[in-house]
Order: structure tokens, then C-alpha cells, then sequence
């Protein structure tokens, strides 16, 4: 029972349980506001959170054995073998979910349900429930760095290991010459691996650039994604995609990939993590800070960086985009950036949103031609057996 003094918030508590002086003292720390809105994370704790690897063991279930045993009724003087069969071991299977984001829900190992033993009165066990393991779409899995699976659609699903099989029970054995056999089988171990999961974002355009180059702040201008910004380098721990919109109502998807620096196929830096999600592009578009010296050995750099780490990634269709047109210097590069390498540059400001419109009709070019089927590129081979 609560009874409040007049004239102030303190109370008489007369009532005893635990439960009950809780939400006491809860319901006078809200009136107090003591008790405060949780605040909402940041781009920092968020990053934190985020898993694009994740190595996993998984185990199957069991088969469960057969069991020995004979039929006792009185009316049944012959009852005979009635040993029930065991139960099939469960499998553990990988689904693609669009709600999951990250591998960070992920554990790193998943043992299924095994079969349960078979019982008299011919009973089979019961089966395994199967393990089902939500990853995003993107994921890939491999095991010793071979391509096993890639689920890049809603629902697709993957049996990673299969469950054992349930051994016989002795009616099973149950021959003319042998009326009452006393053996049953053993139910079948189930599979076990070691497997690599990673997860590659999706995106028909990536954006590839150094640290500061701009690649955030040209999300935000041609989409409605809003990456954190600042002004330090690898503000962008975790990639970011964003939906560029049409008129004719096309969406395009734009990643901001983490900024890349030299040495990133040795893995310095973010390494692999930032490397691994360009596959997926269909196109690049390398953003140049053009208020730098010599803005055109970036280009180079990038180039270096992708070949090194996959032969021909960086030959996939791709522009130039020079940001930072608005600052003085930049405008000065721009003539020598030109000169120095054999592909049009696209001048923009993705803070003052100079050319934007442009840039986005050449997005829209790329986009149509590698849906024409002008770039495809070869799925890894799978055991389809495996895929549901």
C-alpha cells in the first residue's frame, strides 16, 4: 500500500514484497525524472556492433540408436521384437533475413538437436529440431576459403551440416531364420565443419576513395542515407547504402564503403573488411579529393590496391568523381587532374551539391548498361544438394 504525504513526493511503504517496493520506487524516480530516456547510440557505438566476419563451428545432431526389446502381453504368449527405430539428427541450416544487418548476432558455434532413442512398442524417437541461423543477405560462406554458398536473396537457405541418421531397432532384424533378434543399430554421427562466414554488402554503385575524400558527405547529397561526417579520418567504420531515386521511379544502390589507405590488400587498415565489400558493386566510382597536391596519384593508388587484391576488380565500370570543386585549390587541380589521366572527370561538391544531377545520370548510365548484361560476372559453384 502507498499512501503520499501531502506536499512532497515521499511515500509510506507498508507492503513488504520485493516486487511491489520496485515499482515503488520506480513509479517516484519517473515522477522525478530521475529516471532518464535511454540516448540514442552513435555512428561510434553502432560501428561497434557491426560484424562482416565470423568464423563458426557447426555441429549436427546425432541419429538416436534403436532399441532392443521384446513384445510382453498376456494374451501374446509370441509377442516378438518390438524396438522402435531412433530419431534423425537435426541439421543446421543458414538463412538469408533482409531484418538482419550484421553477423554480430552470429555465435561463434551451433550445435543442433540430436534424435532421441527409439522405445518398445515399435516407437520411433523423435527427430531433431532443426538449428536455423538468421545471417544477412550478402553472406557468403566459405570453408577453407572455398565459395560453398552465397545467400543474396530473401529466404534463400543453406544446409551447412546435415544431422545423423537413427539406427534400426531390432524388429527390423527380424528374419525367418532369426524370430527374436537382440541387436538394434546405432545411430549415425552427424556432420561437423569449421566455416567462414562474411558479409559483402550489396550495391549496384560503390564509392572508393582515401579517408576524407568525401564519400559520406556524397551519399547524403544523392540519397537519403545519412552517414556520420566529420572531419578526421575513417569517420565510416561500417559501410553504408543508400537509394538513389528517378524519375522514371529506378532505384539505384550506393555504398560508402570505409575510406581505404596504402597497404590495404596486406590488410593495414580496415584491409579485407573494406576490400571484401567491393565485389559486390556492379560499378565504382572513385572520389578524388581534388584540394590535394597531385590529386591524380590517388586514382593510381586505389587502382594499385584493388588489383592487388583481386585481379581485374578494378577494371569493372567505374567514373572519376573529383570533389571539393568549391574550394579554391581544387579548382587549380582540376585542369592537371584532367591531363593526367585518360578518363573524364566529374567535377562536384558534394557539400554545396554542385553537380549532383550530373553525377547522377552518369550512375543511371552505368547502372542500365550492367543490367543489359554487358558485365556479369560468374557466380561461385555451390552444392545445389545443400541448398533448399
Amino acid at each position: 500500500m502507498l499512501r503520499p504525504l501531502i506536499g512532497d513526493l515521499h511515500c509510506v511503504i507498508l507492503t513488504k514484497p520485493a516486487a511491489t517496493l520496485s515499482m515503488c520506487l520506480r513509479w517516484l524516480s519517473s515522477k522525478k525524472g530521475i529516471i532518464k530516456k535511454k540516448p540514442d547510440l552513435d555512428e561510434e557505438t553502432l560501428s561497434k556492433h557491426f560484424i562482416d566476419w565470423r568464423r563458426v563451428l557447426v555441429i549436427a545432431g546425432n541419429g538416436g540408436n534403436g532399441t532392443i526389446s521384446l513384445h510382453h502381453e498376456a494374451s501374446r504368449e509370441f509377442g516378438g521384437p518390438d524396438g522402435g527405430d531412433g530419431g534423425n539428427g537435426a541439421d543446421v541450416v543458414f538463412q538469408a533475413e533482409s531484418r538482419v544487418k550484421s553477423l554480430e548476432p552470429v555465435r561463434h558455434q551451433y550445435k543442433a538437436e540430436s534424435g532421441a532413442n527409439g522405445r518398445s512398442q515399435n516407437r520411433t524417437g523423435k527427430n531433431g529440431k532443426h538449428t536455423i541461423i538468421q545471417v544477412p543477405l550478402g553472406t557468403v560462406i566459405k570453408e577453407d576459403d572455398t565459395i560453398i554458398a552465397d545467400l543474396e536473396s530473401e529466404g534463400d537457405q543453406f544446409v551447412a551440416v546435415r544431422g545423423g541418421t537413427g539406427g534400426r531397432g531390432n524388429h527390423f532384424f527380424v528374419t525367418a531364420q532369426t524370430q527374436t533378434p537382440m541387436i538394434a543399430g546405432r545411430g549415425t554421427i552427424g556432420e561437423e565443419k569449421q566455416l567462414s562466414l562474411e558479409l559483402r554488402t550489396m550495391a549496384h554503385a560503390g564509392l572508393i576513395g582515401f579517408p576524407n575524400a568525401g564519400k559520406s558527405s556524397l551519399l547524403r547529397a544523392l540519397s537519403r542515407a545519412r552517414p556520420k561526417v566529420a572531419a578526421y579520418p575513417f569517420t565510416t567504420l561500417n559501410p553504408h547504402v543508400g537509394m538513389v531515386q528517378y524519375d522514371d521511379l529506378e532505384q539505384v544502390a550506393v555504398a560508402d564503403i570505409p575510406g581505404l589507405v596504402h597497404g590495404a590488400h596486406m590488410n593495414k587498415g580496415l584491409g579485407h573488411s573494406f576490400l571484401r565489400h567491393i565485389e559486390r558493386c556492379s560499378c565504382l566510382l572513385y572520389v578524388i579529393d581534388l584540394s590535394v597536391d597531385e590529386p591524380w596519384t590517388q586514382l593510381t593508388d586505389l587502382k594499385y590496391e584493388l588489383e592487388q587484391y583481386q585481379p581485374g576488380l578494378s577494371e569493372r565500370p567505374h567514373a572519376v568523381v573529383g570533389n571539393k570543386i568549391d574550394l579554391p585549390e581544387s579548382r587549380t587541380n582540376l585542369p592537371l587532374l584532367e591531363k593526367n589521366i585518360p578518363l573524364p572527370v566529374i567535377a562536384i561538391s558534394a557539400q554545396e551539391r554542385i553537380n549532383i544531377d550530373e553525377l547522377k545520370k552518369h550512375v543511371r548510365q552505368l547502372y542500365d548498361e550492367d543490367m543489359k548484361g554487358r558485365i556479369k560476372e560468374k557466380k561461385p559453384k555451390v552444392d545445389k544438394s545443400r541448398i533448399i
